[in-house]
């Protein structure tokens, strides 16, 4: 164990939270990032090699590398606003003479639509969501998404997940009768690998992913893949442009660019730029996620919780709902006090443990295993013991 500036290393089994770091990275998407930060490039030319494997793992017409999935939904937002139009680009957030607003169901509302607001978008509640807050069984609908868009409308934005309404598909139809793009936040929809073409194959014009969680990327990474004329206008809207217009060529993977009337300033997104390093190390663990294969990661999630099991005979072993190919090992506990005791008591130890707590309300802690070291298995499995046993 060690420490880094002076903070401590925990033992990550809550899974790939970033406000625990995320995950871990593979020593070949190390080993790239190593590499690519001894050398420059040009940024544009290294986002088109980028594109070009984010096309082939997702079956979009384009793709970014972003600092991040919060990152990719901003830029995502500011392509749907922006569209191809430099003016319009110099000027946002101010976007109050174009088209701005996002139609989201009230029930996807969450603390990371912020980046569409930051982008200068405004958002557009539909619905109300009484399956949610007990009532009743109903949500939105897409009669009435299709009723909240208007010449105002940018997008509509869909928060994708196994218990969104309307469904993906509900939304893309309406959309599509209406004219305006559909972007979806698909930050930690890995697994399953298949859910990298699903929201593309269901008609998503833009789709942003987290790099840094399943995939096993840089933190601070992500991905945002679709349409080809949107996926250029986030592009330019982060670039470094501090050159001479007659410079800047777009590479064949970008063409829409070459209808700009002229380049734009620094854009909305250069606050959020993304390096070399980050752009090689998310390609390398993509192309590395994509070819393991779902079975195989299943199989060392696995092993790691068996390894950890017999350290509380009654812990069980429980399928992700939300993740398909994830299996938990859940720690169940006479009630919310009790899980509380042990939460505190596995985060005051030396390395402090966190679990997955998101279900603690109801007396539940859980081991994810997809940030576990195999190094750390039995400094966890004597935590476990101890504390949980």
């Amino acid at each position: 164990m060690s420490d880094w500036l002076g903070a401590r290393r925990i033992i990550n089994a809550y899974g790939t939270n970033t406000r625990l770091g995320g995950g871990l990275m593979a020593k070949e998407v190390t080993d790239a990032m190593a590499a690519a930060a001894r050398g420059c490039v040009e940024m544009h030319d290294i986002q088109a090699a980028a594109s070009r494997a984010i096309v082939d793992a997702t079956g979009a017409e384009a793709g970014i590398v972003t600092a991040g999935a919060a990152a990719a939904l901003m830029l995502g937002a500011a392509a749907c606003i922006a569209r191809l139009d430099p003016a319009v680009m110099n000027r946002l957030p101010d976007s109050a003479d174009v088209a701005n607003e996002f139609i989201v169901s009230r029930s996807q509302r969450n603390m990371y639509d912020r980046a569409l607001r930051i982008a200068g978008g405004v958002i557009v509640e539909v619905g109300i969501p009484d399956r949610l807050s007990g009532p009743g069984v109903r949500d939105a609908s897409a009669g009435e998404l299709a009723e909240a868009i208007t010449s105002r409308t940018a997008a509509v934005f869909h928060l994708a997940g196994a218990a969104a309404e309307p469904s993906l598909s509900e939304v893309v139809r309406v959309a599509r009768a209406r004219g305006v793009p559909v972007l979806v936040d698909a930050a930690a929809q890995l697994p399953p690998a298949e859910n990298l073409h699903r929201f593309i194959t269901e008609g998503a014009d833009l789709v942003c992913f987290s790099g840094g969680k399943a995939i096993g990327g840089p933190q601070a990474s992500g991905i945002l893949a679709g349409r080809g004329d949107l996926v250029s206008s986030a592009l330019i809207q982060m670039l470094d442009l501090d050159l001479p217009e007659s410079q800047f060529v777009a590479p064949m993977e970008f063409a829409p660019l070459n209808q700009l009337r002229y380049l734009p300033h620094h854009g909305i997104g250069r606050v959020a730029k993304v390096g070399k390093e980050e752009i090689v190390g998310l390609v390398t663990a993509l192309r590395r996620f994509v070819a393991e294969g779902q079975g195989a990661r299943t199989a060392r999630w696995m092993a790691r919780l068996a390894a950890l099991q017999p350290a509380v005979p009654r812990a069980t072993l429980t399928p992700d709902r939300a993740k398909p190919g994830l299996t938990l090992l859940e720690i169940a506990f006479a009630d919310r006090e009790a899980a509380e005791r042990a939460d505190v008591a596995l985060r005051m130890r030396n390395p402090p443990v966190h679990l997955d707590a998101s279900r603690i309300r109801r007396g539940l802690l859980a081991v994810n295993p997809i940030a576990l070291d195999d190094a750390d298995l039995p400094a966890l499995a004597a935590a476990l013991k101890e504390c949980c046993a």
